[in-house]
Order: structure tokens, then sequence, then C-alpha cells
């Protein structure tokens, strides 16, 4: 078994910014040069998450308004009262969604549906770098 890791950087605007990043992984597939497997993809932090979606506007909008009806900003948490750093929405958010997926690829191309692309999700209150491990393990 081989494998395969790197590291990429994305920079977000702030809160429900939606990246696509498939193109980025699909270029660190192919970069590997093994044909089957699996490629895990990992946010690094804990207020931000990976999944995959339909990347087109309504989405874009639709999916930080469910985020809001599941975890609104304007109740009390207590993870704002120990830091009071206002994004205790943000974490629970983001744990909500998760930080990385993993999709097989079969010789060399990756499983995805034909509407389904790979983001990043940036859940917290302000613009953030965010460090994303992309590792492709196969043969």
């Amino acid at each position: 078994m081989t494998v395969f890791t790197k590291n990429i950087q994305i920079k977000s605007k702030s809160e429900n910014d939606i990246i696509e990043i498939t193109d980025e992984v699909t270029k660190t597939v192919k970069e590997s040069k093994i044909q089957n497997g699996a490629v895990v993809v990992f946010v690094v932090g804990s207020t931000a998450a990976i999944t995959t979606i339909e990347y087109e506007p309504g989405l874009q909008k639709d999916f930080p308004k469910m985020l809001s009806r599941l975890a609104p900003k304007d109740i009390e948490y207590a993870h704002d009262n120990t830091w009071h750093d206002g994004n205790g929405h943000s974490h629970v958010r983001a744990s909500l969604i998760g930080p990385g997926i993993t999709i097989p690829f079969v010789e060399g191309h990756l499983t995805l549906g034909t509407w389904q692309q790979i983001v990043l999700i940036e859940m917290d209150t302000r613009p953030r770098e965010r460090k994303i491990i992309i590792q492709v393990i196969g043969g």
C-alpha cells in the first residue's frame, strides 16, 4: 500500500464561506500516481468542515440557513461564556458536519456523483487561513 500526503492552504472570507476544492483533491490523486484506493480530505481546526454538496448558488444559500436553524447564533453557548469569543455556534456547526471525508477512487478517478463537489465550509466568525490535509491511500 502507498500513502501520498499533500497539504494545501485555503483563505476563507468569514462565516458561511463555502469553497469548492474538488479540483485540488483531483489534482492530488493524479499527482500521487496511485490508481485505486481512497482519498481522505481533512481540515485542521474546530470551526470549519469538509463535506460534499452540489456547489450551486441555491445550495450555497440554503446550507448556511440550515445550519442557523440547527445551531442559531442568538442563543447562549457555554463556550462563549468561557472564552468570550462569540463563536460557540461555529464550533457546534462544524462538529455537526465534521472535519473530513473519505472518497474512493478507481483508475485514478474520484467516484463522485455528477453534481457532487467537495467543499470547505467556514464556520468561524472571521476570515481564516485553513490547512487542509489531502491523503491518498491505495495501490
